[in-house]
């Protein structure tokens, strides 16, 4: 695991203030500033220094802070990435990345800038050509940390139609899934847009998860605790880690080769499970909520 918990990534358009002040009580393990669709062009240039002085002034606390960035054919992507290179983020979000070549502009202009090393870089997996090149876009640099679903973009792109089994984005999730386990590299499930349909945002959670995504991207502070809830090990998870790991110490003792806890066999790779599961809850606990 990279470290941290990743169960809930909140946008907060860059343009706003009051967003990026509010953004700072928030219980969202990571916040997504964001510099590209939240915000209208005329204020693209101001929604930048801005996010830098928030970033700048602090008071985020535990929480993850990425900014998402415009492309880099856009009049704004290069600008971007340059008064972010010292800024302080955690991590920069590519947008619109269709291949390789992408994230390696990006990374020479931030080496450019004088950040040879941090921050890392995310990318946006948005197109239909990113999708078909997922594995050499993940596989791509070494600042790669991690990958955002931008399934609102693919969806249009692809004329996939936003249905509750969201069985027509099930391709594009599982080949990025793959890619970002191959890679190494975290991985976010996209948004859910039906803000007023709580049964629909936990049945997204739960899928997600069940797919094998580290957390879901958000929308709106009201979906923070369904997200935060679905990507965490659940009690009756944790006390079985427990007894896996108990197990297999007290066989190992004894010069045991077979561990079988609740009925079922238990090997190596389940008890690397176990002690991840059990290192997130010390790190979700940590967070505070």
């Amino acid at each position: 695991m990279n470290n941290r918990p990743r169960r809930s990534a909140l946008y907060m358009p860059g343009s706003n203030p009051r967003a990026l002040e509010k953004a700072r009580s928030l219980s969202a393990d990571c916040l997504i500033l964001d510099l590209e669709d939240a915000v209208a062009p005329e204020r693209k240039v101001d929604a930048r220094a801005e996010v830098v002085a928030a970033i700048a002034a602090g008071g985020y606390g535990p929480r993850e802070v990425l900014v998402r960035c415009n492309a880099l054919d856009t009049p704004w992507g290069a600008d971007d990435l340059r008064a972010l290179a010292h800024s302080g983020a955690d991590g920069i979000v590519l947008s619109k990345v269709n291949m390789a070549a992408d994230v390696h502009a990006a990374a020479r202009l931030l080496e450019d800038a004088g950040a040879p090393g941090a921050p890392p870089l995310w990318i946006m997996a948005e197109t239909a050509r990113c999708i078909l090149d997922i594995d050499a876009v993940a596989g791509s640099h070494r600042r790669l940390r991690g990958i955002l679903m931008g399934t609102s973009d693919l969806g249009r792109e692809c004329r996939i139609p936003h249905t509750a089994d969201r069985l027509g984005m099930m391709p594009a999730l599982g080949a990025c899934l793959l890619a970002a386990r191959a890679h190494g590299l975290e991985i976010l499930d996209g948004v859910c847009l039906d803000l007023e349909d709580d049964a629909a945002l936990a049945r997204q959670c739960a899928q997600g998860r069940d797919l094998g995504f580290d957390g879901k991207t958000l929308i709106h502070p009201k979906q923070l605790a369904a997200a935060n809830a679905a990507f965490a090990p659940s009690p009756e998870a944790l006390a079985r880690a427990v007894r896996i790991i108990a197990g297999w110490r007290d066989a190992a003792a004894a010069g045991k080769a077979v561990v079988v806890v609740d009925g079922r066999l238990v090997e190596n790779l389940h008890v690397q499970e176990a002690e991840r599961e059990l290192e997130l809850a010390g790190l979700i606990a940590a967070m505070g909520w």
